[in-house]
């Protein structure tokens, strides 16, 4: 897939960063995303990572895990616009918004994110509140009966509304003026009652188009319709494939299955998105995901699977770990430059078969190599092979281990015994 839109530039290679769900739910503060912020600048900048996102409910003040609050007051302008918790982020004091955390993270040569609902808040319409820019007000641009059916905090907006527009330019205003670089929007991709929201895509695609601030663009939750892919390359940078994701085997093992499905429609600046990768220290105020504070569930085996397969299928990179806690070997999963190379620099990822368990996927390298990645995904040790005619190749290339970053020499077959769960990330020349 070609870049076609201007919106595409703003995330020309898939997104990598750090979100603040996995480990703080709703309740992160300002301390905490900047010790993260300070991390990633220090530990992860120079490998490509780049992006501090604040996850829902920021403007929630007594917001203490990832339960949400039904039906609590909100920090609001007189114009509609939800504003930060002071208490929680103290620099947003005085009305200045997000703006002083925003520059701060800048001055680390990071872009700055935040994750908002699709529509108004049911404060501002329960108030009738002005909308800034028009006579029209909250409560004649509110569509009451769309709702998101896991938080209490907005109402849809009706796009065939007078003012509609006018309160999402208003919005993205607002984040070019604070410095946001991306913003995650919820309960719009796939809501489980209504389905996709494209009339609210639109207004916020043509917000953001606007506002004079490049900003990506990623939609939450999934399943994302496939069928839908097409006006979601056209209007935003990144959608979610799937529900929320954790660390759990079944989940990722559901996820081969979504990344041949979605592999036709990965093209720069259009991002089908695998969700967020819970590695290192999670939960530590998030219940979600049947668990609490923990380090991540999955095995070594999985890990690497799993960042194997979101390297060659291309997915956004971000990190849901509590940074300062990682140890060595997290690190080394987010800072292997060949993986990350092929993660930028990949094209035309594709399952090349699978066979029950046994998965191979294949990906071109810029520089005439090949990837293969080869999978187990069952239960017991397992051999997966991928020969040289599948492969296209008449002679017996060199290769490498990306992981281990040994090479193995020419070989006339791919063929490994693999343990459960486990992965091999080759590259071919």
């Amino acid at each position: 897939m070609s870049t076609t839109s201007k919106h595409h530039q703003y995330a020309a290679a898939p997104t990598m960063g750090w979100n603040s769900w996995d480990c703080y739910g709703a309740s992160v503060r300002e301390d905490e995303v900047r010790g993260n912020a300070a991390y990633m600048a220090e530990h992860l900048r120079a490998f490509g990572w780049d992006y501090i996102v604040i996850d829902i409910q920021w403007y929630e003040p007594g917001a203490n895990s990832s339960q949400y609050r039904p039906f609590v007051p909100l920090e609001m302008d007189e114009y509609s616009r939800l504003q930060p918790a002071v208490n929680r982020f103290p620099s947003a004091a005085n009305g200045q918004g997000f703006k002083p955390l925003a520059d701060y993270v800048h001055s680390l040569g990071l872009k700055f994110g935040i994750h908002i609902m699709r529509g108004i808040p049911r404060q501002a319409v329960h108030a009738n509140t002005k909308l800034l820019g028009t006579n029209v007000t909250a409560r004649q641009i509110a569509h009451p009966n769309s709702i998101c059916p896991w938080n209490t905090d907005m109402y849809g907006v009706d796009a065939s509304k007078d003012g509609a527009q006018q309160y999402y330019h208003s919005l993205f205003d607002l984040y070019a003026s604070w410095g946001v670089d991306f913003v995650k929007v919820d309960d719009i991709a796939a809501s489980r009652l209504y389905g996709i929201h494209l009339d609210e895509i639109k207004l916020i695609h043509n917000a953001i188009e606007q506002c004079g601030r490049p900003m990506v663009l990623s939609l939450s939750p999934g399943p994302a319709p496939l069928e839908h892919a097409g006006p979601l390359s056209e209007h935003a940078n990144m959608w979610r494939m799937t529900d929320d994701y954790w660390d759990l085997w079944p989940l990722l093992h559901d996820m081969f299955e979504r990344c041949e499905k979605w592999a036709p429609h990965v093209g720069e600046g259009s991002w089908p998105d695998c969700d967020m990768l819970p590695l290192g220290h999670l939960g530590i105020r998030s219940v979600d995901g049947g668990g609490s504070d923990r380090w991540t569930r999955f095995t070594r085996d999985e890990q690497v699977t799993m960042m194997s397969l979101w390297a060659i299928f291309r997915s956004p990179l971000m990190f849901g770990g509590e940074m300062r806690d990682n140890d060595e070997w997290t690190l080394s999963l987010l800072t292997n430059e060949e993986v990350l190379s092929l993660h930028r620099n990949g094209r035309g990822a594709r399952q090349l078969y699978r066979e029950q368990d046994r998965i191979a996927w294949t990906a071109q390298g810029e520089d005439g190599s090949l990837y293969v990645a080869l999978f187990n995904a069952g239960e017991q040790e397992n051999t997966v092979t991928a020969t040289l005619s599948q492969l296209g190749l008449n002679d017996a290339p060199l290769v490498r281990n990306l992981w281990s970053r040994e090479n193995l020499g020419s070989l006339n077959e791919l063929s490994f015994s693999l343990p459960p769960h486990g992965s091999l990330l080759l590259k071919l020349t």
